[in-house]
């Protein structure tokens, strides 16, 4: 890797190896490894969003136990997530009974699929309430903000709060920022589903986390010592730099480099 300079000297050789770095793990090969393998078992537009949010709401720690517990919600609710969700009654609930992935447990999963039930009966679904906080200025930021207000409200367990993550108190966000690369992002390689045509791949932010943004570092893209929401604003700025219709395609290459490549 020395031949690779930083971006202040050498942005376009910079800016080739990340484009190539991400045409190689933009494969459809990626998704059996990855916590996107769960929405990819389904075929029908709101079981793919139901099962994106919530493997990617599990989305830390390793990755094979991620989809392994993700697959595991999807069974509770007889691999049907929205038939579950806009016919539960609340008794329907206890077969999140024992439910756990790390510090998400039970009374967690419960809370997030009563929701996930609110959004989805009321509101329109996901994408509806991800669009209408988007179409106030463009801003993936104000979206996320205003799904996380809807999404906590009316019985929320408080211990629930900590999962659902706050850019507007510093949270990188990055479990729901890659939630939003999945269904937004458009192209042929098979891995981002590019369900949601009314939000622009220009605006999406990186999912930022220990690896990205340790290989962002090593490779001039990112001064910000911490992962928070301010890196990901730097991070991402630079990334339009290169690309300003499709800055996250290269999540694919700097996670590549940190997880298989140990950058």
């Amino acid at each position: 890797m020395a031949e690779v300079k930083t971006r202040k000297k050498h942005p376009y050789t910079l800016r080739k190896f990340l484009e190539e770095k991400a045409v190689k793990y933009n494969k459809i090969e990626f998704i059996q490894d990855d916590p996107v393998n769960v929405p990819h078992k389904f075929d029908m537009i709101e079981n793919i969003e139901i099962a994106g949010f919530l493997a990617a709401t599990l989305a830390w720690g390793q990755r094979g136990v991620i989809i392994r517990n993700a697959l595991d919600i999807m069974a509770r609710m007889d691999h049907d997530p929205h038939d579950f969700l806009m016919n539960m009654e609340d008794s329907d609930l206890q077969v999140f009974n024992g439910f756990r992935h790390r510090t998400f447990n039970e009374e967690d999963c419960r809370s997030f699929i009563r929701s996930l039930g609110r959004i989805y009966r009321e509101e329109g679904g996901l994408y509806d309430v991800f669009l209408r906080g988007y179409r106030k200025n463009g801003e993936i930021k104000e979206a996320i903000g205003d799904f996380r207000r809807l999404f906590t409200r009316e019985g929320f367990a408080i211990r629930s709060l900590k999962h659902v993550a706050d850019p507007f108190e510093g949270s990188s966000a990055k479990r729901l920022n890659m939630f939003l690369r999945w269904m937004v992002r458009r192209d042929d390689a098979g891995v981002d589903f590019g369900i949601w045509e009314g939000i622009s791949p220009a605006d999406l932010y990186l999912p930022l986390d220990l690896h990205t943004g340790n290989v962002a570092r090593k490779l001039g893209l990112l001064k910000r010592k911490q992962n928070d929401w301010k890196a990901v604003e730097e991070l991402t700025s630079v990334l339009r730099e290169f690309d300003p219709m499709d800055p996250v395609k290269y999540d694919f290459a700097l996670f590549g480099l940190g997880i298989f490549e140990h950058y």
